[in-house]
Order: structure tokens, then C-alpha cells, then sequence
């Protein structure tokens, strides 16, 4: 982690990463980077329904292959680069014919290595394995949830999901919720954890700094006009009101309550239930 010469009393605690000791080089391939038009809560019509988002630095979007439909063609990490999208770092794979791609990285790859996407691959981290072909406890990043679908769980840094066991086709995962799923076994997944794993570590320091990552000060309910929130209005400091928390939009919040609709598509596949609030080491069954 980086620190920062305190010539501000905010900067005083502010810390980041040192991306010197990180990277290989600071550019992108332009042929992999496109314009990012910046959304800032907004949808198609206009209408903010995404609170606390909006401005921001300029970023450009970088291509990343989370499909890795090139298969059984080993790929050589040529560069590691920062990704102002996402809080993992990404590489540029050189596949043996010659096409170039990004690629989420996991914690120990180094400039030079060797990945490969494959059902033979070794267990190493970087390669790319069906969900099926990967030994109990091992810990994988983007991971499919449907065959051929793309990755679409642990992608964040730092992040991983555990292998716990193989059961009639399925693979049970343990979630970073610690929730434990079913995902079927014919899954991709990559071997090891996201990279960047100090990301957590960052401390923001000043608001003007959130304000560089597009997010807007967040205002409490209690403080807004009826009209705003339901939480808004009365003479004074007031409390909420209401037994349950709820969101703006009258959905239940906070801790303890459950946020899930009943008839989830995929309540069949949960085995275990995240744990929730302040319950410690409890764990709820999954509904069927």
C-alpha cells in the first residue's frame, strides 16, 4: 500500500495502491479499447433509477474476454495493466495463432506465463478447467453459471469461490456470500483468486476522491421531504417510523430481512443459505 505526504488534513489517511510494483506498463492496445459513455444512474428515458451516481473521470472501456471460447490453445500473458472499470488487474494473452486478448488475472501471474484454457489443463492458477474436472477445495475465479454462458461470478479482486464437493452432474460452490450453490458441472471456471487482493485496503481519504470514481455524496433518508422518502419529513430529528426498514422504493433492507423473491428460478440450486445480519456462524437451508 501506498501513503500519501499529509499537506491536507484529508489526505492525512488517505492510502492506495502502488501500482509501480503492479504493472508492466501503462497504456492499453488501442485495438482492444473503445469510448465509454457514462450512464450516471440514468435509463433510456432519462430518469435516474440508480441513486448516487454521476460525473467521474474519463475512463475508456477495455475489451475482456469473459466468454474464453478460444480453446486448447495455450496463451503467453504479455502485459499487466490497471483497468479503471473493474477493481482487478487484467493481462493481454497472446494466443499461439496470433489474436490478442484481455483477460481477468488471478494472484501470482507474472509477466511470461503460460494459461491455457482446456479439460487437460493443470491446476494451476491462470488455466481454465469445466467445473467437473477441478478437485474439491480449490479456489476458482469467473465462474460460469450456465454452459457457454460467461463468467459471471467472482470477478471482483481478491475475490474467489470454493469447490466443496461433486454430487449427480452438479459441482456445490461456496459462495463469497458463503452461500453454497449448485452449478453444473459442465461450468468453466479459472483456478485461483482475482488479483489486486489489497484492494480493500484502500482507505478513499476525502469525499472529493469518490467524486473522481463518479459516486455522489449519499444523503440520509431522514434528512429528505416526505415527497423523497419515506423515511422524509417531521419536525426535528425523527426516526423512521416504520418497524422494518425499507428502501426508497418500499423494498425491505437492512439486516436480518430477507430481500429475496420466494419463487426464485434458482432456489432448487441452493444448498445453503448465505448467512445473514448478526446470526454469526448460522447458516439457513435452501427452499425448494
Amino acid at each position: 500500500m501506498k501513503s500519501y505526504k499529509p499537506f491536507t488534513p484529508s489526505r492525512r489517511q488517505m492510502t492506495g495502491i502502488d501500482w509501480s510494483k503492479l504493472l508492466s506498463t501503462g497504456k492499453p492496445k488501442k485495438s482492444l479499447t473503445s469510448g465509454l459513455n457514462k450512464r450516471a444512474g440514468r435509463n433510456s428515458f432519462g430518469r435516474v433509477t440508480m441513486n448516487y451516481q454521476g460525473g467521474g473521470h474519463k475512463r475508456r472501456f477495455r475489451d475482456i474476454d469473459f466468454i474464453y471460447d478460444k480453446k486448447n490453445i495455450p496463451a503467453k500473458v504479455e502485459t499487466i495493466e490497471y483497468d479503471p472499470n473493474r477493481t482487478g488487474l487484467i493481462g493481454l494473452l497472446c494466443y499461439n495463432d496470433g489474436e490478442r486478448r484481455y483477460s481477468l488475472l488471478p494472484q501470482g501471474v507474472k509477466v511470461g506465463d503460460v494459461l491455457i484454457s482446456s479439460e487437460k489443463a493443470d491446476i494451476k492458477p491462470g488455466n481454465r478447467l469445466p467445473l467437473k474436472e477441478i478437485p474439491t477445495g480449490t479456489f476458482v475465479y469467473n465462474v460460469e453459471l450456465t454452459e457457454n454462458g460467461g463468467s459471471k461470478i467472482a470477478r471482483s479482486a481478491g475475490n474467489y469461490v470454493q469447490v466443496v464437493a461433486q454430487d449427480a452432474g452438479f459441482t456445490h460452490l461456496k459462495m463469497p456470500s458463503t452461500e453454497i450453490r449448485k452449478v453444473k458441472g459442465n461450468c468453466w471456471a479459472s483456478i485461483g483468486a482475482v488479483s489486486n487482493e489489497e484492494n480493500w485496503l484502500i482507505n478513499i481519504g476525502k469525499a472529493g476522491r469518490n467524486r473522481w470514481l463518479g459516486k455522489k455524496p449519499k444523503v440520509r433518508a431522514s434528512a429528505r421531504n416526505p415527497v423523497d422518502h419515506p423515511y422524509g419529513g417531521g419536525e426535528g430529528k425523527q426516526g423512521r417510523g416504520r418497524r422494518r426498514a425499507i428502501t426508497r422504493t418500499g423494498l425491505p433492507v437492512g439486516k436480518g430481512q430477507k430481500s429475496r423473491r420466494a419463487k426464485k428460478y434458482s432456489n432448487i440450486f441452493i444448498v445453503s443459505r448465505r448467512r445473514v445480519g448478526d446470526r454469526g456462524g448460522e447458516t439457513q437451508l435452501g427452499q425448494n
